[in-house]
């Protein structure tokens, strides 16, 4: 198992190796904007749309669209993950597809247009499922092709607004957000400045436990668990506290005694609470079951906070903090490649 140096985070050579990881979280503002502006033709074209029956997503993000919508759409909702559609969307229905690739684009769009469903595309205008979605009854909205499925979420959500299904989503504030993360998260900063690279300290020698009190904090929390076990290879949990207590209580106290190099390979968990302000009293009494738990056997607690601004800036601030943890964590670990370019 690589062993964490926290020297590595302040190395110039090592974070110049890092360069096409941390340069794309750096820059994912900017991508944001990029996307908002080449998509916005089209968004302008939907202004009158109908309010459908129903709404179905497919892709990438489409959980995403699902915690945004569920606690305010005037329609039912659903974030479908299986090939090809439900048995009961029909002419009434919006369906909405958000990405050019994957196994389930595809088939979505085509059953969507052999229904004669409303069919809304975010796609590269490149890509195959661009040319096979085209059709009277489809909007087709430019994008990137490219892996970050945000821009794509926030490009659908604003097509939805236009259909009466949800708020719009200001892509100059939650790039905004995303620019602010990245000047606090520079890699020119030490950890003591940069709270990315003092979680990643944190998480050094731990297997991380995520915790996410809303439903967006608990998708950011998935989404950061993802990330930290790429960076770390190493098992990362992110569940609801009914999952996560009885692995906190399992865990044995910390031994005063223990030699920390015989037992380095012995990771702990470290408790990860991500909170973005919208969490109500459960979720308090969740948290605070959770960090005295924790306390109990001595498992370090970290925080991923952010608590201003709408929704969607907070989701992606507090994503944005976690990614760039990550991406520390994999250069502490010396898991950066020294050819990566």
């Amino acid at each position: 198992m690589s062993a964490f140096d926290d020297a590595r985070l302040d190395d110039p050579d090592a974070l110049a190796a890092a360069d096409d990881l941390l340069r794309p979280l750096a820059e994912a503002g900017a991508r944001l904007r990029r996307e908002a502006e080449r998509a916005q033709p089209a968004l302008d074209a939907l202004a009158g749309e109908t309010r459908p029956r129903a709404v179905i997503a497919v892709g990438p993000e489409a959980r995403l669209l699902r915690a945004m919508l569920e606690p305010v759409c005037p329609v039912p909702f659903l974030a479908w993950p299986s090939l090809g559609l439900p048995g009961w969307v029909g002419p009434l229905d919006l369906v909405v597809v958000l990405g050019g690739s994957g196994d389930h684009a595809g088939p979505a769009a085509h059953e969507a247009l052999r229904r004669g469903s409303r069919l809304v595309v975010v796609a590269p205008e490149d890509s195959t499922l661009w040319r096979q979605a085209e059709s009277r009854s489809t909007t087709l909205l430019p994008t990137a092709a490219g892996f970050d499925p945000f821009p794509v979420a926030l490009v659908a959500l604003n097509a939805l607004h236009a259909f009466g299904l949800a708020a719009p989503a200001s892509a100059t504030r939650v790039a905004d957000a995303l620019d602010e993360v990245a000047k606090q998260c520079s890699y020119a900063l030490d950890p003591t400045e940069n709270p990315a690279k003092r979680l990643a300290i944190e998480l050094a020698d731990a297997q991380p436990l995520l915790w996410g009190g809303s439903v967006l904090a608990a998708r950011a929390s998935r989404r950061i668990a993802e990330a930290v076990r790429t960076a770390s290879g190493r098992v990362a949990l992110a569940e609801d506290a009914g999952e996560l207590l009885p692995l906190l209580a399992a865990t044995p106290a910390r031994d005063p005694f223990a030699d920390p190099i015989e037992d380095e390979t012995d990771l702990r968990p470290a408790l990860v609470i991500v909170d973005d302000g919208s969490g109500d009293a459960e979720n308090a009494a969740q948290r605070e079951a959770l960090e005295g738990n924790a306390e109990v056997v001595d498992v370090r607690v970290c925080q991923i906070e952010h608590t201003e601004g709408e929704p969607l800036e907070r989701y992606a601030t507090v994503l944005s903090h976690g990614l760039f943890g990550a991406a520390y964590l994999q250069i502490g670990l010396g898991r950066v490649s020294p050819w990566r370019t």
